[in-house]
């Protein structure tokens, strides 16, 4: 059969769009919380984030880190801390033991700039923060984490609109309850495909057929047996040989494609088949 070739839509209109209303938002905190995929540890990141967000200093956070491998995720850690200079953690929306310690990292990160105002005569406040990263990588559920033992609503502040409400997580953090999308002007077509795999991108830049026949086609460089033995298939990783084992076949004999790459992706995108970091080192 045929493969479709697979080529990733952008929309340079949102991402204009996305660009000013993510400067406006950082023109607002002292730090920045940056969220990025686990699996995509290098894919999910932004090339020219230190300029996008004017030097301001970050946390990155690898979220869905249950979604991958803990060792092979521990070096990704340590890779990207030396790589960025700023500090590193993994995380997952459903486990909370690790908020103080993101709290408490933040307001660090932010000390400086209170400092600074501190020197301009003007009293301490509390730290203000956002979180930032690209499309799903998760950025409303570590906010809802981070807010969910604090409902306390602060309003708008002095220059901001009606539409940026802040929440008060401690006394020294507010948290703008917005998050920033991080635009996709992206020409990296391998790199939009992986973004693709963990569902990063609207699901109409590309059709599922050929996203998960090139899923399938890493799946069988990286992560062979796994993938294999969840899907009982013995011959190459193929969609319709994984339809076949499914026994998931249309009136007339034909592999039901489109049905086996939906459950493919979503297998995938829920860990089923694996904890697994797509990205390499190399790259």
């Amino acid at each position: 059969m045929k493969k479709d070739k697979l080529h990733i839509h952008w929309y340079p209109g949102h991402i204009a769009k996305a660009e000013k209303q993510l400067k406006e938002q950082l023109s607002l905190v002292d730090a920045v919380i940056e969220v990025m995929d686990a699996r995509l540890p290098l894919s999910s990141s932004y090339d020219n984030i230190a300029r996008l967000l004017n030097e301001k200093p970050r946390l990155i956070l690898l979220n869905k880190a249950d979604l991958t491998d803990k060792n092979e995720l521990k070096k990704w850690i340590a890779y990207i801390e030396e790589k960025s200079g700023y500090p590193v953690l993994a995380t997952d929306a459903k486990n909370s033991k690790d908020l103080n310690i993101i709290v408490k990292k933040v307001v660090e990160l932010s000390e400086p700039r209170i400092q600074a105002i501190m020197k301009k005569g003007l009293l301490r406040r509390p730290a203000r923060v956002m979180v930032v990263g690209m499309p799903n990588v998760g950025k409303s559920s570590i906010i809802n984490k981070l807010t969910k033992s604090s409902k306390t609503k602060i309003g708008a502040k002095a220059g901001v609109t009606r539409q940026q409400q802040w929440v008060r997580i401690n006394p020294q953090l507010d948290l703008l309850d917005t998050p920033g999308i991080i635009p996709m002007k992206q020409q990296d077509q391998n790199r939009a495909q992986k973004l693709a795999f963990v569902n990063s991108i609207s699901e109409n830049a590309y059709s599922n057929i050929p996203v998960a026949h090139a899923l399938l086609a890493l799946l069988s460089q990286k992560y062979p047996e796994e993938t294999k033995n969840y899907y009982n298939v013995h011959d190459e990783l193929t969609v319709e040989n994984i339809s076949k084992s499914r026994n998931w076949i249309k009136t007339g004999g034909e592999p039901d494609i489109e049905r086996t790459a939906i459950y493919i992706l979503r297998d995938f995108r829920d860990g089923k088949i694996g904890k697994f970091i797509l990205d390499d080192f190399e790259e």
